[in-house]
């Protein structure tokens, strides 16, 4: 906590997160939220553009907020990504979804250079200037990059697009609170003032110095712990769907912040009940190396309780009445102790209710935990080098200028 307070640890330069949720001023809120109006007005759909942090945090706000069917409607603004994957027929199906849609692009790079955005952002970018002119294209195009360089910067300046910044200070992965993450989120319709609004309360909780008071803190220590005692994997957990993508970003914050120098917990995650039919078996008997960590939340935001049937083939009158919350809080507490049970450490994190306030909170929470427990880890949880592997070897197997040494060390390789 000390070495995060104080900016003496690893990766000091990356501590931009820290105290955005109390730094964010009004003006920018009011200018990300008016351009997210302007492009609603526009546009049926909005396509955003990023990989990995520059993703993540916007889709699991927007999937856990939004109705669980939003995008199958006829009606209302969608949101809809690309940019995080190289699948040809993804890409040949999305062209094809929009050639009759009023759509938009929120393209998010820090360089403009990121092979999976890039091709991305040349395909949209092609089709919406063929469809709608280039400058009209230019009125519907975001781009969030770096303040002054870059390839995306300087196409943004050259076409006129409306751009913001991705602080320097802020890595990917914690940039969920910045315009990469809140941008798409108002253009999707969710409050951002409350998602703020949460992670700044949640700020102040855990700035604390007091272990026992300190929610991100406490979590941190004990997962370190658990590490140490040869638990090597956490596999977060939920009993609300809506949660999903909350999941695939935790994974990344995590996976990317301590998995270095030989180190790191494995982050994992499911969806219960529905993964208890696929994984539940290992999670009981399997290797004990692992622990959980469930989000639960307390109260949805609907009610709906289970009707009764005359016949009661399939058994379940005993449920007649009961709201299907409770059949599901009680899959959860039946779970949680079978796994106990089983050899399974179990933590809980609770959420009053999935709205902005509370999900800012949640966001906050685990981006300080992080950082805490990176740094107990003893690695900088700030970098990513390894990420970096992969390109190299792409690049020289695409035969991208600079990298004809690689290339031929890789052909080389593969002849053995």
């Amino acid at each position: 906590m000390k070495s995060l307070k104080e900016g003496t640890g690893k990766g000091s330069d990356f501590l931009g997160w820290l105290n955005l949720p109390v730094e964010i001023t009004s003006e920018q809120l009011a200018d990300i939220e008016k351009t997210a109006a302007e492009l609603r007005a526009r546009t049926q759909v909005m396509v955003v553009i990023g990989i990995g942090g520059s993703y993540l945090g916007a889709r699991a706000v927007i999937e856990a907020l939004a109705d669980s069917f939003h995008n199958y409607e006829n009606t209302g603004m969608k949101v809809i990504f690309a940019g995080h994957n190289i699948g040809e027929d993804y890409y040949h199906e999305l062209i094809h979804y929009l050639q009759n849609k009023e759509f938009g692009i929120c393209v998010i790079s820090k360089s403009g250079t990121t092979t999976e955005p890039a091709i991305a952002f040349r395909l949209l970018k092609e089709l919406l200037e063929a469809k709608v002119g280039k400058e009209e294209a230019g009125k519907r195009i975001v781009a969030i990059t770096d303040a002054s360089k870059g390839a995306l910067r300087t196409l943004a300046d050259q076409e006129g697009y409306k751009t913001f910044v991705i602080p320097d200070n802020v890595g990917g992965r914690f940039s969920v609170l910045t315009p990469v993450g809140l941008l798409p989120i108002a253009v999707a319709g969710i409050d951002i003032e409350q998602l703020v609004a949460g992670a700044k309360k949640m700020e102040e909780v855990c700035a604390t110095e007091s272990l026992a008071e300190n929610p991100a803190a406490l979590y941190a220590a004990t997962r370190n712990e658990l590490y140490r005692s040869g638990k090597k994997i956490e596999i977060l957990v939920n009993f609300q769907p809506k949660l999903h993508y909350f999941m695939e970003w935790w994974k990344q914050l995590y996976g990317e912040s301590e998995g270095k120098d030989g180190k790191g917990i494995y982050p994992s995650s499911v969806d219960f009940s529905t993964d208890l039919h696929s994984m539940g078996q290992w999670i009981q008997q399997g290797e004990r190396t692992i622990f959980e960590t469930v989000v639960s939340v307390e109260t949805p935001n609907h009610e709906l309780h289970v009707p009764s049937d005359e016949e009661n083939l399939d058994g379940l009158n005993f449920l007649a009445g009961k709201r299907v919350d409770e059949v599901n809080k009680m899959a959860e507490l039946g779970t949680q102790l079978a796994h106990v049970d089983g050899g399974v450490p179990n933590m809980r994190v609770s959420v009053p209710v999935l709205n902005e306030y509370y999900l800012g909170q949640l966001i906050y929470f685990f981006e300080k935990a992080c950082g805490i427990s990176g740094y107990l880890l003893e690695v900088n949880p700030f970098n990513q080098p390894g990420v970096e592997a992969y390109k190299k070897n792409m690049y020289a197997l695409l035969n991208k200028p600079g990298y004809e040494k690689e290339s031929e060390a890789i052909q080389a390789r593969l002849k053995k």
